[in-house]
């Protein structure tokens, strides 16, 4: 019953792999992959010689994959344990004579064996890049071996999440969070070992394994003694949880709604009448709904993200000014992650509460529910955005007090436009995820559904043209190829970061003094070198023009689906 008989697997594995989806996503990761290999391959007539080019291709599928696995792991996991709290079966699976070991063991099979089987419908096209030379099939074995690892862990550590949250969305941005360190830290430690194969040949094999077995255990552990003696069992008298009481148990970080800057984020419930003409949906969203099951995600969020922000800001900022735009970035991925949450489920809790169509019969405008529920995620998100942005006013106001010497002014202040353009992306990122999310809403029925179709768009809008770009300056340098990748990354708030100058002044600080110095002037500008690229400042005002065109666009949809009611009341 552990695993060969495990009825739980057995479910779990036809409900996910009998379905359109899964041949679908096979069919599409394989197309993918494929025309990664078919773009990248040598050009070259004749095929003698081409070790770096091999290497360079099996560096770049494998990384690719991993980058994907990462990412597919907590859309296959996260739902595994939260998905029977949400569909009130939770209780009922905890009564059957199952172990829980072997409930834990049957979620987390089911939910990597869609992703196991992807992996492997890889390994041909990777073997294809041998004969090129350069790499042996052992190499090529230890990297599955690893990613196989890794994506075991990935998935371990995303149902150790679900079995703690009630949602799935909650589950879901826990994962990543977690997830996506662990996942940097592995496409750092693979580069840094590029030219050892040895070396790395060895980490993959033995390091790896350790490092995975390791985790998987503990938090299988943990798992199963949750579920043997499960705290949050009856699902019907906790629908809504008691905030006060939270606080008064948790242990760690505390969110004190009447106090600063709590209040901003999580506003004490309404103990008082609605004003005179004040939006009743907007009141009701961000005093009520948006934590009514409590806020360990939010608490979790907040920890692992400066947690996370401290080493990257004071490299980024104070360190090596030159990087300032890998902290904005680190900004721009957490809200990607954080900020679809709090508008993907607007509209689908509604539909799954059934209470949709009574709100449309209400008089209550469309209008009114759409910039309430808009406007209530956006606030929650942009808010937790802006603990983030702190530093880079903090590394404004002490290096005015640094004292440069020889009348040269401050480089952040001589810098005062380029940070408003870093404020100014972060901003229409934060209103591009909540509008996205506000649209698949309106276009689902299942939260889960909505956030992960909002996860896709987002990635594929905002990555994939420097994923693109990147790509074509490897393998297509020097050709009008690079010129046109170049071009769509007006779409993208990152490419936007990337290209806004920065003329960055380091200081010597080993010195004794602090007078030795040496100017650095780095300006995010390809055109530096080719004429054909966009500057900088082009690709920073397209972002604006395109993001604010899709900020209108989109609701202007969202209004008029709301508006012909039937399309969103059934």
């Amino acid at each position: 019953m552990f695993l060969y008989d495990n009825p739980v697997l057995q479910r779990e594995l036809l409900q996910n792999l009998r379905t359109k989806r899964s041949f679908l996503l096979l069919l599409a990761y394989q197309l993918i992959l494929g025309a990664v290999v078919y773009f990248a391959w040598p050009q070259q007539e004749r095929l003698e010689a081409n070790a770096e080019a091999a290497r360079r291709l099996v560096n770049l599928v494998f990384l690719g994959q991993y980058v994907l696995a990462s990412l597919m792991a907590p859309s296959f996991a996260a739902g595994s344990i939260s998905g029977e709290k949400e569909r009130k079966t939770y209780e009922l699976l905890l009564a059957t004579p199952m172990w829980p070991s072997s409930i834990v063991m049957g979620k987390l099979f089911a939910a990597l064996a869609h992703l196991g089987v992807l992996i492997f419908a890889s390994l041909p096209i990777v073997l294809l890049c041998l004969p090129l030379g350069g790499v042996s099939l052992y190499e090529v074995l230890a990297a599955y071996l690893g990613l196989s690892l890794s994506v075991m862990t990935f998935g371990m550590i995303s149902v150790a999440c679900s079995s703690y949250f009630r949602r799935t969305s909650a589950a879901l941005v826990a994962s990543y969070l977690l997830i996506l360190p662990l996942a940097l830290v592995g496409v750092l430690t693979w580069n840094s070992l590029a030219g050892t194969g040895e070396l790395r040949l060895w980490v993959s094999v033995t390091v790896i394994p350790v490092i995975a077995v390791s985790i998987c255990a503990a938090l299988f552990h943990r798992t199963t003694d949750r579920m043997l003696h499960p705290p949050d069992v009856g699902s019907e008298g906790k629908e809504v949880v008691d905030l006060e009481q939270e606080a008064e148990e948790v242990v760690g970080l505390v969110i004190q709604p009447d106090r600063f800057p709590d209040r901003l984020f999580a506003p004490p419930k309404r103990v008082d009448l609605l004003p005179d003409h004040a939006n009743p949906v907007y009141s009701k969203e961000i005093h009520s709904e948006i934590f009514s099951q409590g806020t360990l995600m939010l608490r979790l969020v907040i920890q692992v993200s400066m947690l996370l922000a401290i080493p990257i800001m004071a490299f980024c900022l104070f360190l090596a000014p030159a990087y300032a735009a890998w902290y904005i970035a680190y900004v721009l991925v957490f809200n990607l992650l954080v900020g679809p949450v709090f508008s993907a489920g607007t509209v689908t809790s509604e539909r799954e509460r059934q209470t949709l169509d009574l709100l449309l019969t209400t008089t209550i405008t469309p209008w009114q529910i759409l910039w309430g529920k808009l406007i209530a995620g956006l606030r929650v998100s942009t808010v937790l955005t802006m603990f983030l942005v702190w530093p880079l006013f903090l590394a404004c106001v002490i290096f005015i007090f640094v004292g440069l010497g020889d009348n040269q002014d401050n480089f952040y202040w001589r810098n005062i436009t380029s940070i408003g353009a870093y404020m100014l992306i972060i901003l229409l990122t934060c209103a591009t995820t909540a509008v996205v999310a506000l649209f698949c809403s309106v276009l689902y029925r299942k939260t889960a559904s909505s956030l992960m179709t909002t996860y896709v768009v987002l990635a594929t809008v905002f990555c994939v043209p420097m994923a693109v770009h990147s790509f074509a300056k490897v393998f297509y340098d020097e050709t009008p190829v690079v010129t046109v990748t170049h071009g769509t990354g007006i779409i993208s708030p990152f490419s936007a970061a990337f290209a806004v100058p920065l003329e960055v002044k380091e200081i010597d600080w080993g010195s004794l003094d602090g007078k030795r110095r040496r100017n650095v002037s780095t300006h995010y500008e390809e055109n530096a070198q080719n004429k054909y690229l966009l500057p900088g400042w082009w690709v920073f005002g397209w972002y604006v023009v395109f993001a604010l065109a899709t900020i209108l666009l989109l609701m202007l949809t969202i209004v008029w689906l709301f508006n012909t009611r039937w399309r969103v009341s059934q």
